[in-house]
């Protein structure tokens, strides 16, 4: 079962059928260049369905970030974890229509506090394009201290982004 969880302005959910339009078209887009892309709207349905496949895998994985009062899909965020990663992170990403609002701070504040306060996590990463400007600025935002590069076997050169500890947080 994947938890639903409620900020101020979304709701961070499971990825449903009738977001798929959203994502394909995030994904087919230049916007999704720092997470693999663009892609086919082919392979977009995988990546999509691999957003709910980690979560009976590994027992959490990434929401839809979606408008409260809307249900609009603004983006993904929460944690994942895949193949060759050095640990979990907290990703996030965000369509073109929650660009600019706050929204991927806030989802990836939620996301946080579900892996420290659920889960009993102490630690977690963020790994991040070198020159991907916004996401480094979302990092430091969310209070993350860069570590080390890592080199992903697809991605290339990938930054790991620290964030504060579950300790750090709750002071």
């Amino acid at each position: 079962m994947i938890p639903t969880l409620h900020t101020k302005r979304l709701t961070l959910r499971a990825p449903a059928l009738r977001d798929f339009d959203a994502y394909a078209t995030f994904r087919a887009s230049d916007r999704a260049s720092f997470v693999g892309g663009p892609n086919s709207r082919s392979e977009a349905w995988h990546q999509f369905c691999a957003l709910l496949g980690q979560w009976p895998l590994r027992g959490y994985g990434r929401w839809i970030i979606a408008d409260t009062e809307t249900d609009a899909a603004l983006g993904t965020t929460g944690l994942f974890h895949p193949e060759g990663w050095p640990e979990c992170e907290i990703a996030w990403s965000l369509f073109a229509e929650g660009e600019g609002r706050g929204i991927a701070f806030e989802a990836a504040t939620a996301a946080r506090a579900y892996a420290y306060e659920t889960l009993g996590w102490s630690s977690v990463i963020s790994c991040v394009a070198p020159d991907n400007a916004r996401s480094i600025a979302l990092a430091q935002r969310l209070g993350c201290q860069f570590e080390a590069p890592f080199e992903h076997t697809e991605y290339g050169r990938l930054d790991i982004w620290r964030h504060p500890s579950a300790e750090e947080v709750t002071q």
